[in-house]
């Protein structure tokens, strides 16, 4: 009977240690691919943007909804609330933290083009969805 309860306890034991690891990383996030920089130019309106942030070009691949499923107007009216929004807490390092190191200069006069405000847009969602933050009063959708 002390072997048969020896035996269930080292069972026990084994089956604990082995069961349940938290190696404390979040495992929701986006795996991160080689190619995290995503460049967007054009010479004739002489602006460029560049977003370097691990994940984002592999989850715009994978997730996002494909160009075209929103118009640019929408884009653009989303744009200007969020570059609002994240320029206010760019200008509030001591209530915001390093979060949002530079402000975005954004013109709504200007007329980047779909591709800039489609992956402008997208950056944002991913941003949110990634460091629970809110740059809108509405839940940010993909």
């Amino acid at each position: 009977m002390k072997n048969f309860l020896f035996i269930i306890l080292v069972l026990v034991f084994l089956v604990g240690c082995n069961s349940a690891k938290n190696t404390g990383e979040r495992t929701d996030r986006i795996p991160t691919s080689e190619q995290d920089t995503v460049k967007i130019a054009n010479d004739d309106l002489e602006y460029e943007i560049i977003i370097i942030e691990p994940g984002f070009n592999n989850w715009l691949q994978t997730i996002a909804k494909p160009e075209g499923y929103y118009s640019q107007e929408f884009l653009e009216g989303r744009n200007w609330q969020y570059v609002s929004e994240w320029n206010r807490r760019a200008r509030l390092p001591s209530e915001y933290g390093n979060m949002y190191d530079m402000t975005i200069d954004y013109d709504q006069s200007i007329n980047y083009g779909y591709e800039v405000n489609y992956k402008l847009y997208y950056y944002f969602i991913y941003f949110q969805l990634q460091f629970n933050q809110r740059l809108a009063g509405f839940v940010p959708r993909i």
